[in-house]
Formats: C-alpha cells, sequence, structure tokens
C-alpha cells in the first residue's frame, strides 16, 4: 500500500504543471518538480540540498531571507511579495517574472516550505500589450468623440430646419454610443471571464496538490481515514473542475451553434432518481430532499440529457446555498403537452437588486460571492431550455429561499 500512495504522490507532484520547491527551515532546497526544473534551467542534482537563494536574482537576495523566517514563524498560506513584482533567476543568469504561493508543512517535526511557482512572463508581456492598445482604443475613441461632435455641429447647422436630417443624426448617434458601450462591455467580460478562469482553477488544484502530498505521509493502517478524507478532497474537486470543464465547452457549443440535441423517449423518474441519487452525497448535516409523488406514469421525448442537467443544477444550487436542517422540495406536474418541474429551497434567497440579472452569464449575486461558483450555470440552464421551446422562471425572497420553475414540452419540435 505505501509503495503505491508513494508512486501515487510522484506522479501527481510530477505532473502539476506549476513548479514546486520545497525548502526546510535553513532555506535549503529538499525537492522539486519537473516543472520547476525546467522553469529555472536546472536538473533535480543541481539543485537539491542548495541554498534558495540560487533561484533569486542577486539584488534581490538580501531582503528574501528575512521574508521567509517571518514566513515560518506565522506559518499560514499566503500569496508570497502581495503588491510587488517578483522575479527568478535561471541557470543561466536571466531573470523572468513569476507568481507564488507559499505552504507551511509540518513533517516528523520539521518544518518546511512548500511554494507554487508559475512563471507569467507570457501574461505580464499580454499586459504591456494590452496596455498599449487600451491607450490606441482610449486615442481612438477620443478622436471618433471629436468627429462625432463635429459633425452633430455640422448637422445642426446645416439641417436645422430638416427634421428628416435630425432623426438620421440622432440615430447615428445613438447608434456609435451604442457601439462603444457594447465594445466596452466586451472587454470588462473577457477581463472578468480570465479572472474567474484562473482563481476557479488555481485554488482546487492547489488542493488536490496538498491532499497528494499528505496522502504519502500517512503510511500507517490505523491512519486510513485520514487516507480516505483527502482522497475525498482530490475526488471532489476534480469533479468540480470536470464540470467547469464542461460548463465551459456547453457555452462555447452554445455560442457557436454546434449543439445537436439528442432526442428519445424516457421516464421522468428515471431523471429524477439519477439527479437525487448523485445530490444525495453533497447533502449537508440534517438536509432532506422531498421526492416528487406521482411521477411513474410521467415520460417524455426530449433530450434526456439536458433535462437531466437542469433539474440537477436547480437541485444543487438549492443544497449548496441552503444551511444545514433544511429541505429541498422537488414537485413535478405533467399534462397533455408539457412537464412543469420546482424545486424550492429555504436558503440564502437572491436579493431584489440582483434578481434581474440572475440569468446574465458569469454573474453571481451579493450575497453568493464567497461560494463557490462561476456564474454560468443559470444561463446554460436558460439557453439549453429555450431552445427546446421551454423557458425557466423563479420566485426568490432574501434570507427566505427561493422557487426555481421551469417548463418544457412534452414532445420536442424536431
Amino acid at each position: 500500500m505505501f509503495q503505491k500512495d508513494q508512486d501515487v504522490f510522484n506522479v501527481l507532484f510530477e505532473a502539476v504543471s506549476e513548479g514546486v520547491i520545497v525548502v526546510d527551515s535553513n532555506q535549503k532546497i529538499v525537492a522539486t518538480n519537473a516543472s520547476a526544473e525546467r522553469m529555472f534551467g536546472y536538473n533535480k542534482m543541481e539543485l537539491i540540498n542548495q541554498e534558495l537563494n540560487i533561484l533569486i536574482p542577486q539584488k534581490y537576495r538580501s531582503n528574501h531571507g528575512a521574508h521567509v523566517d517571518g514566513f515560518m514563524k506565522q506559518k499560514e498560506s499566503r500569496r508570497m511579495g502581495h503588491g510587488r513584482d517578483l522575479y527568478g533567476a535561471r541557470k543561466d543568469g536571466s531573470t523572468f517574472p513569476v507568481e507564488a504561493g507559499l505552504n507551511p508543512l509540518e513533517i516528523n517535526g520539521k518544518s518546511f516550505v512548500m511554494t507554487l511557482v508559475i512563471d507569467i512572463s507570457i501574461r505580464k508581456e499580454q499586459e504591456i500589450q494590452l496596455q498599449g492598445l487600451n491607450v490606441l482604443l482610449e486615442k481612438k475613441v477620443s478622436e471618433r468623440t471629436q468627429e462625432l461632435s463635429n459633425t452633430v455641429e455640422t448637422l445642426k447647422t446645416v439641417n436645422l430646419e430638416r427634421d428628416t436630417e435630425i432623426k438620421k443624426r440622432i440615430e447615428a448617434q445613438n447608434k456609435t454610443k451604442h457601439a462603444l458601450k457594447k465594445e466596452k462591455e466586451l472587454n470588462e467580460l473577457k477581463t472578468k471571464f480570465l479572472s474567474l478562469v484562473s482563481h476557479e482553477f488555481k485554488t482546487p488544484l492547489s488542493g488536490i496538490l496538498t491532499s497528494a502530498m499528505l496522502l504519502g505521509k500517512y503510511k500507517l493502517t490505523e491512519q486510513q481515514e485520514k487516507r480516505d478524507k483527502h482522497v475525498k478532497i482530490i475526488s471532489d474537486k476534480v469533479h468540480y473542475l470536470n464540470n467547469i470543464l464542461n460548463d465551459f465547452l456547453s457555452i462555447e457549443k452554445l455560442e457557436t451553434g454546434k449543439i445537436n440535441y439528442k432526442y428519445n423517449t424516457f421516464k421522468v423518474s428515471k431523471v429524477v432518481n439519477e439527479v437525487v441519487y448523485n445530490a444525495n452525497m453533497l447533502l449537508k448535516e440534517g438536509q432532506i430532499i422531498n421526492y416528487p409523488e406521482n411521477i411513474d406514469e410521467y415520460s417524455m421525448y426530449q433530450d434526456e440529457k439536458i433535462v437531466e442537467l437542469a433539474l440537477s443544477n436547480l437541485v444543487h444550487n438549492a443544497i449548496k446555498y441552503s444551511s444545514e436542517n433544511t429541505l429541498v422540495d422537488i414537485k413535478i406536474n405533467q399534462d397533455d403537452k408539457q412537464t412543469t418541474f420546482k424545486i424550492k429551497d429555504n436558503g440564502i434567497g437572491v436579493p431584489k437588486k440582483d434578481q434581474k440579472m440572475i440569468f446574465n452569464r458569469y454573474f453571481r449575486a451579493e450575497n453568493a460571492l464567497l461560494t463557490q461558483g462561476t456564474g454560468i450555470g443559470l444561463n446554460i440552464v436558460k439557453s439549453h431550455l429555450e431552445n427546446l421551446g421551454g423557458f425557466i422562471t423563479f420566485e426568490s425572497e432574501e434570507n427566505k429561499g427561493s422557487i426555481f420553475t421551469f417548463v418544457i414540452p412534452n414532445k420536442a419540435e424536431q
């Protein structure tokens, strides 16, 4: 069992795309992975037992030792160099910008620091390019605005008594403002998307790496419970990342029109059973799912996976945004034309001022910002349901819960 755990640890340690460097309390390097060795241009034997300063540019070395000593005393995970740029030194003497996260470890009574290092050279170049583009864009906007202002003044003078021309001028002005607004919104959306992806991937990946490293430390039979705990952490976070990737793929397919819906006849109870089975593994202490009544005879000719996706997303949200000892109530009704699904919870609800934007892509309500999520799920569900001739609505009151309802035709129109 020990050898198998060690093999798994070694594979995960070497497979991580970030550079991993582990130092002891004397700031000597005791372990590295392949990513770190490629990043700094050394082989493993050239780094082991070397001072950490070998990887730090000469002009930053004088202060670095004090920073590390301070961190060893506090012993809490944090981002390194907050508010200032960090640089690494390669074997050939060249330097490059990095981002680093520090994680304290205690093994057999000895203190270590695990550093996750990311080469951000490309990002820095892109930031410089983006700054240049922003300056150019601002210049163009200023020029266009001046041109528009001159055009407006000309139109006022020349076409003062011509209502038709005035109307055309106003329309042209509104179109220009709308185009500029859309361009600004697009830039903001791209920036938000990049920030979201970076955060939502980095956090679970760091958790996976930490749990994988700790797995190799629990070697005794009586430590099985601890091993199981970290295996579950890895499994849950991999499942979470897989769901995010599936969401991004769904968005790409929806935007490009590459969705091919697959229709078949299925029992509604089959979908409900699958969703409830998976949701039971996510329930908090004392939470209960109220299974819908009298649905055994309900059947549909639709895309089964999309119906399951919609129901699963709403049930999982109900669990995630509700506290312990609460009820998630599922009700389903069907007539000769359509099937209605209602999912009710007693969770945090959606603030009134946020309700009109709840289906917008990447939007998250103010009271949900500290809960893990991407703000993509409801947007994807809404798009799929509308493509299949259905719709989704909701009622919600902050701190009292929500009721999400989606309606979909019993028979798909192909």
